[in-house]
């Protein structure tokens, strides 16, 4: 990953472990126009839920990483605790992949599911999802 040196010494080594987990997606599935972003979620458990977005000609259709593997953590009856992603590159910008934090939408579900979570943000190491959102929707 490039985030730079100084971003890891931010995170702890469960929190970079993920942030790796969302790289090694990423790179094993990395199309482009397609499967651009990784994501990784780790449970309470320890388990690690890892995904890649899924982009769609239709783009209404298209599913963040976040949400992909939101489903898979939420299938095998876990709570979610953390959260990482991470954006590959495309062709002509060279680097690697770098971690981006979960647009809102994605901030809105995991709140939904995850209200206690906390999320790798770039540069600033991790912080409360509350904190990315706090004046979420309510029905």
């Amino acid at each position: 990953m490039t985030a730079g040196a100084g971003f890891s010494r931010l995170l702890s080594a469960a929190d970079q472990a993920l942030v790796e987990a969302a790289v090694t997606a990423v790179r094993a599935r990395y199309a482009y126009g397609r499967h651009t972003v990784g994501a990784a979620l780790r449970g309470r458990s320890g388990r690690v839920f890892v995904a890649v977005n899924l982009d769609a000609t239709v783009g209404r259709a298209a599913i963040c990483a976040e949400a992909v593997a939101l489903g898979a953590a939420v299938m095998a009856g876990e709570t979610v605790e953390a959260v990482a992603a991470v954006r590959h590159p495309r062709p002509d910008e060279g680097g690697g992949p770098q971690v981006v934090p979960p647009c809102g939408l994605c901030r809105e579900l995991l709140l939904d599911y995850a209200p206690d979570a906390r999320v790798v943000l770039p540069g600033r190491g991790e912080t409360p999802l509350r904190a990315l959102l706090p004046s979420p929707y309510r029905r």
